[in-house]
């Protein structure tokens, strides 16, 4: 028989523990500026410590960096990327006086990559319409496009903003704005996208395949409709009064704001977490990159409050619970401090690499790879992940997300490399600018862009024509000939 005994050994073993402190400060890394002010208004109601900050100067509060970014000269990084796999303790010298976004350092590339803290919201108009675009469209310059339209959507649904101003911010022909603009007209809700209350009721009625004749000279004379001339519109659509109290039966069934279906959920227009501005010549020119101190939420430590209420504390269960929310409010700070500096940190590399593309336009963006910035600032991958996804950059090209600026590099025979979007996009340009007498062949564009020291396989061009919906040179002469 075998006899049950008990052993004690004693074993070490290196373990990364995700405490509550480490998912708040990766949480915090992952909002933008609008939820993370959500959040802080949370910690407010629950922290008594916690106190809103009145809004002080520009310089204590502005947080900026030229580019190029000058390169950290210690090691303050490292000890502040340690420090947060400890929590910290309440601190007597604790200045509450201090802005909130102070210098920091470090990063959370320690953190596990796995770990994934979402808020759960209702959809938004502007989620609902991203999905069907991501569906639609591939090619990342086109969904780009797309996104800077779904921005500038009214909360009635309606795209009010003019195609050429759009094309303008992204150096792109208006043919390509316009074709995007008719594939969205397209999305769900029917309406949206639309430039005003007819095109919006057409469209409704298109999809309901009752966009005829007599309903197209109706949508073009609305304000008679609203005059309730029956008489005149039955004569304006070559119908009967009776046929056109039909009509108007329909048009009223249908919905003038198509963004009303999300209720007060609109779609909002992308509020920039980093801002970019041109130095004049006199500073040396080159870029300003700077948080939206606009929407960056402020907090503060009331220190007065803590010494008061710790002074009338007479039972150990009140000095914990003082102490607790100390800690807590402590740990915000910095988390808070961190966030700050990683953002500022991760969006001046972003503008310091994409230069070209401020200067130029969409054809000269950069390869660029998450890595790339990574090692510029000295973190983890999944720390320039985290900071890219759902936070915008406002630039005078527009406002775009942090992950428009990665793409894939295309290497040439000489070593030179090209974003796969400016390639893209540069294909896009000669087929737009071809003679209709001579259009080119796939062949013909890779002689064309191996000019530009672009090298290109010929089945590579056809690869990425295809996916802008680009015709072939045989399709194309068919359709300009008709």
């Amino acid at each position: 028989m075998s006899k049950l005994t008990q052993n004690l050994d004693l074993r070490q073993s290196q373990n990364l523990v995700m405490t509550p402190q480490l998912q708040q400060a990766i949480k915090l890394l992952q909002l933008n500026n609008i939820e993370l002010a959500e959040y802080i208004e949370t910690e407010l109601e629950e922290n008594p410590l916690l106190e809103k900050a009145e809004q002080q100067n520009e310089e204590t509060g502005d947080q900026s960096a030229e580019t190029p970014p000058e390169k950290d000269s210690d090691n303050n990084g490292d000890e502040v990327s340690e420090a947060f796999d400890q929590t910290y303790e309440a601190s007597d010298d604790f200045d509450s006086g201090k802005a909130v976004i102070g210098p920091g350092g470090g990063g959370f590339e320690e953190m596990d990559e796995s770990f994934e803290n979402r808020m759960t919201t209702e959809k938004t108009l502007r989620e609902h319409l991203q999905e069907q675009l991501f569906m639609a469209v591939d090619d990342k310059v086109e969904r780009s496009i797309g996104l800077l339209m779904i921005d500038q959507l009214d909360e009635a649904g309606y795209l009010r903003a003019d195609i050429k101003s759009l094309a303008d911010n992204l150096a792109c022909p208006p043919a390509r704005i316009e074709k995007m603009l008719r594939l969205m007209k397209k999305f769900d809700p029917a309406g949206v996208f639309a430039a005003d209350l007819a095109e919006c009721l057409a469209l409704q009625l298109e999809e309901r395949g009752a966009l005829d004749q007599p309903m197209r000279m109706l949508l073009q004379h609305l304000p008679l409709l609203a005059q309730h001339d029956f008489k005149k519109l039955a004569q304006l659509c070559d119908v009967n009064e009776t046929y056109l109290r039909d009509m108007v039966a329909e048009i009223k069934a249908l919905n003038p704001k198509p963004a009303a279906l999300f209720d007060h959920l609109v779609v909002q227009t992308a509020v920039p977490d980093v801002l970019m501005r041109r130095l004049p010549k006199t500073q040396g020119g080159g870029w300003r990159v700077e948080l939206n101190n606009e929407t960056l939420p402020r907090v503060l430590i009331n220190q007065s409050y803590y010494t008061e209420v710790l002074s009338h504390a007479a039972s150990k269960k009140d000095k914990e619970f003082l102490a607790s929310k100390l800690n807590a409010a402590n740990w915000l700070m910095r988390a808070l401090d961190q966030r700050a500096q990683t953002i500022l940190k991760v969006g001046a590399a972003i503008v310091e690499q994409q230069d070209a593309f401020f200067n130029y336009g969409i054809e000269f963006l950069r390869p660029m790879k998450l890595k790339d910035i990574a090692e510029i600032i000295d973190m983890h991958e999944s720390t320039v992940s985290r900071v890219t996804t759902g936070k915008f950059i406002g630039t005078p090209r527009g406002i775009f997300e942090l992950k428009f600026f990665f793409s894939v590099a295309l290497e040439s025979a000489d070593g030179t490399s090209h974003s796969a979007e400016s390639v893209k996009a540069r294909i896009k340009a000669l087929i737009d600018s071809e003679d209709p007498k001579s259009i080119l062949s796939d062949d013909e564009i890779v002689d064309l862009l191996k000019k530009e020291g672009m090298e290109l396989a010929r089945r590579t061009v056809a690869k990425y024509r295809e996916g802008m919906n680009i015709g072939s040179s045989v399709q194309r002469r068919r359709q300009k000939r008709s």
